[in-house]
Formats: C-alpha cells, sequence, structure tokens
C-alpha cells in the first residue's frame, strides 16, 4: 500500500473527503517532524513512541573495494511500537 492508497483509506474511514485526509495526514507527519527536530520524544499511548537516536561514528568497509571508511555520526529517527498494538496482530 502506497501513500495515496493509504490516504484513500483513511478518508472512507473518517468520512471525509480525499483532500481534507491528506492535510490531516501531512499535518499529523509534520507535527511529529517538528517535535522530533525540537529533540523531543512522542509518546501516543496504545501506539508507539518516535524518538532521535544519535548514532556515533564507526569504522565501516566498502562492500566494492573492501577499502575501510570512517562512517560519521548521524542522527536517526526511531519508531518503537506499544505492546498493546503489537498484541493487535498476534
Amino acid at each position: 500500500m502506497n501513500k495515496n492508497e493509504f490516504i484513500r483509506k483513511y478518508a472512507d474511514k473518517l468520512g471525509v473527503t480525499i483532500k481534507e485526509a491528506e492535510n490531516c495526514f501531512t499535518a499529523f507527519v509534520e507535527s511529529l517532524t517538528d517535535c522530533l527536530k525540537g529533540g523531543d520524544y512522542v509518546h501516543i499511548s496504545g501506539f508507539a513512541t518516535f524518538e532521535i537516536n544519535e548514532k556515533k561514528e564507526r569504522e565501516g568497509v566498502n562492500p566494492k573495494t573492501k577499502e575501510k571508511i570512517v562512517i560519521a555520526s548521524c542522527k536517526s529517527p526511531n519508531v518503537k511500537f506499544s505492546k498493546a498494538y503489537k498484541e493487535l496482530f498476534n
């Protein structure tokens, strides 16, 4: 399922137009991104926790040349789903 298919299903579930559903979805993603960029973590009870993890600089290997390289440190978004949400699938 791609983003457009998801938004169509979301619109049907809410009983709104596709454009309204797309606006709601975009606002959610933008708000979540703004919070994470600001250094906050976002906990949505019964669903998931979103946070930024800092990856330290590390050594890696270029698979083509087998040459050792240094991979720079970076920040990476991380999501952990709640136990209650995971149980819906088992």
